[in-house]
């Protein structure tokens, strides 16, 4: 079950389980759309595995599912 990062990891902007701006990689590193487009060119900084759009979770699931509430933020590079 993916954890649902509470967070873009390059600019710490908030993002919500039903964002449709949050992207991941295969390990769950999460990024906002604009860092992923912007700044990343669609690859992960740490793996430089593909960035894809995150699946929302039903907000019925989340009740028993939540998303993570642990905020991942690395020092972004230029």
């Amino acid at each position: 079950m993916l954890e649902l990062r509470p967070n873009c990891e390059w600019c710490d902007r908030d993002l919500h389980p039903d964002d449709l701006d949050a992207r991941i990689c295969s390990f769950e590193c999460t990024f906002c759309a604009a860092c992923a487009n912007t700044h990343l060119n669609h690859r992960c900084p740490n793996c430089q595995g593909e960035l894809v759009r995150r699946p929302v979770r039903p907000a019925t699931k989340l009740v028993n599912a939540p998303a993570s509430t642990v905020r991942v933020h690395t020092q972004k590079r230029s």
